[in-house]
C-alpha cells in the first residue's frame, strides 16, 4: 500500500514541537545539575568509613540503577503522593525522578574514577604531611575527574533521551507534543518522524562531540 506523506499539516504545529524540544532540554540540564550534586554526595557516602553512610548510598544506587526509569516516574507521580499524603505536580515529579535516576549513575562514575587512582599517591601525600582532604582535593580529584569525563559526558547525553519518558505523566516535552500533534492531524507517521528527526538533530552533534573529546583525552594521556 502506497502512503501519501503530508508534512504540511504537521508543519503548522511546528511551534508545539519547538516548545516540547525546549522543555526536554530544560529537563536534561536541570536533572544533570541536581544529579551531579546527588552523585557527589552519594559518592562521598560510598567512600565513607562509616558503614551506615556506605549502605545508604549503596541502597539508593541499587534502587535507581536496577529499576526502569519509566517505573520510577509512574511510582513517584502516582504512588508516592499516596504514601506521603501530598499531591505532587507532574513537572516536579519528573525533575525529581530524572535527577535521582541520573544521580545514581553519576555516583558510580565518580566513585570508579576515584578508586582507580593508585593508593600509593595517597600514601605519598600523607608522607609529606597532607591531610586526607588536601590529598583528595589536590591530587586525587584532578586525576579522577579527567578519567571520568568521557563516561560523564556519555551519561549526560543519554539523559536527553531519557527525558522522552516524562510524557507518560503528561509533561509537555517533545514526545508529548508529538502525540498532541498526532491527535490534531491524525498523521502519526509524520508527527513521530518529526519527533525522531529533532532528537537526532540534537543528539548526533553531542555524540560526535563526546567521541571527539574522549579521543583528545586519550591522546593527552
Amino acid at each position: 500500500m502506497q502512503y501519501n506523506w503530508d508534512f504540511h499539516s504537521v508543519w503548522q504545529y511546528r511551534d508545539l514541537f519547538l516548545y516540547g524540544l525546549g522543555i526536554s532540554i530544560v529537563y536534561t540540564f536541570g536533572s544533570i545539575f541536581f544529579g551531579v550534586i546527588l552523585g557527589f554526595i552519594t559518592c562521598a557516602a560510598r567512600l565513607s568509613r562509616f558503614r551506615v553512610f556506605n549502605w545508604i548510598g549503596r541502597i539508593y544506587q541499587e534502587i535507581f540503577r536496577c529499576s526502569p526509569l519509566l517505573v520510577q516516574l509512574l511510582w513517584f507521580y502516582y504512588a508516592f503522593p499516596l504514601l506521603i499524603g501530598v499531591n505532587i505536580d507532574n513537572r516536579f515529579a519528573a525533575m525529581l525522578t530524572l535527577s535521582l535516576y541520573v544521580g545514581a549513575f553519576y555516583a558510580e562514575i565518580f566513585r570508579g574514577g576515584i578508586v582507580s587512582i593508585d593508593k600509593g599517591q595517597r600514601e605519598a601525600a600523607a608522607a609529606i604531611g597532607m591531610s586526607p582532604f588536601q590529598s583528595m582535593r589536590r591530587i586525587i580529584l584532578p586525576q579522577a575527574l579527567k578519567r571520568v569525563l568521557p563516561s560523564f559526558i556519555n551519561q549526560s547525553v543519554i539523559q536527553f533521551k531519557n527525558t522522552s519518558l516524562v510524557s507518560v505523566i503528561s509533561v509537555a516535552d517533545l514526545a508529548y507534543m508529538a502525540a498532541v500533534v498526532n491527535g490534531q492531524t491524525y498523521r502519526p507517521l509524520e508527527s513521530y518522524t518529526v519527533m525522531a528527526v529533532l532528537y537526532i538533530v540534537v543528539l548526533l552533534p553531542l555524540m560526535q562531540a563526546a567521541d571527539w573529546f574522549e579521543k583528545r583525552l586519550r591522546v593527552s594521556d
